[in-house]
């Protein structure tokens, strides 16, 4: 019987550890074949587990500078609005999430006293730094630069954008619903993974009100250079957006069945 060699076809370093995993590490950025030395772990792998440990622990806690997303859109011709939650610093959205997910008063007559200034209006966007502050900085407003031509490219009015720290993930049911929005669209920080401290995640919801749950609610997560970038991110909102409003519905019963268009 003829035996195969389980290592053919890995890179000669691969192959002279015996190690049939390494090859695979170019199609993934997951810890996997991380190798051992005795019984322990490597020390570099080890070293690089705690650096990804502590970046991901410091996005938490970043500071959220709102004024660089604010700058960045209006560059684009895209009109902001700062805007606050019940949570005023850091440690009282970490503790107190209830807080995160509301107005504060003063933002919600604000809000309110402008709904009539601005009338009836398809899309309501929030941009908040949720639990990553790297992520909205760096990606909410290249998402926006694509997604808002292509939603104004099919008819669809759209609020200045609310900028938002210390926003839940519910927060925009609240906002959509003060200002009569049709759909309420959500770009914040997601949790810090290890090796992905700068993810952002986009969430919206068919007519925004107190009472929707997660499971009205659609997702596109991982969006970042080394996930889904923000092109195609874009180009994907813009299709579930599109026939969310066609159906009138979102969350659980709009389903995806359309490929990323190019970016």
């Amino acid at each position: 019987m003829e035996m195969v060699d389980p290592n053919a076809g890995l890179p000669d370093s691969a192959r002279r550890r015996g190690d049939s995993w390494a090859d695979l590490r170019r199609f993934t950025r997951a810890r996997i074949a991380l190798g051992r030395a005795g019984g322990s772990q490597r020390t570099a792998e080890l070293l690089d587990f705690r650096l990804a440990h502590a970046r991901a622990r410091d996005a938490v806690m970043e500071e959220f500078h709102p004024g660089v997303v604010e700058e960045a859109l209006e560059r684009m011709g895209v009109g902001t609005l700062r805007i606050s939650t019940g949570a005023g610093d850091r440690r009282t959205y970490l503790l107190r999430p209830d807080k995160g997910r509301s107005l504060a008063p003063a933002s919600r007559r604000a809000l309110e006293d402008g709904r009539a200034a601005w009338g009836a209006r398809d899309l309501a966007v929030i941009v908040s730094d949720g639990l990553s502050a790297l992520a909205a900085e760096r990606h909410a407003s290249a998402v926006l630069g694509r997604l808002l031509p292509l939603l104004g490219s099919a008819g669809w009015t759209i609020f200045p954008v609310f900028v938002a720290p210390f926003a839940r993930v519910k927060f925009q049911d609240e906002v959509g619903a003060s200002v009569g929005a049709r759909h309420s669209l959500m770009l914040l920080g997601e949790r810090p993974g290890l090796g992905s401290p700068d993810s952002l995640g986009a969430y919206f919801t068919f007519q925004p009100h107190a009472g929707r749950t997660d499971a009205d609610r659609n997702c596109v997560s991982n969006i970042r250079p080394e996930g889904l970038a923000p092109g195609p991110a874009a180009v994907k909102l813009a299709q579930l957006l599109l026939e969310s409003a066609r159906l009138r519905l979102s969350g659980v019963g709009l389903k995806d069945s359309q490929a990323v268009l190019g970016g």
